[in-house]
């Protein structure tokens, strides 16, 4: 599938790598599977780029609205697990 990650220019090299890894792992959850420390650590810089709700939810809608993917439920899913588990998507 081809797209664009929704990234804002004014972020460093760095955080757009690190924002782009999150998204990988939303689409590894999609696609395959992915373990759910994986998701909660590139969450978790995620939200060192973006630490606003609002924000958060503007680019999940972003990313959703490109690739399909819906992020939201997959870091829900992720929090509600143990650590070690494998997440996938059940569709």
């Amino acid at each position: 599938m081809e797209y664009n990650y929704p990234i804002d220019l004014d972020w460093t090299n760095d955080e757009m790598m690190a924002v782009v890894s999150f998204f990988n792992s939303i689409e590894a959850y999609y696609e395959d599977k992915v373990e759910r420390d994986v998701v909660l650590e590139r969450y978790n810089q995620f939200k060192k780029i973006v630490p606003g709700k609002a924000e958060e939810k503007q680019i999940f809608k972003e990313f959703h609205k490109r690739s399909g993917f819906d992020s939201y439920p997959v870091v829900k899913e992720a929090k509600a697990h143990e650590a070690g588990s494998i997440l996938q998507s059940h569709n």
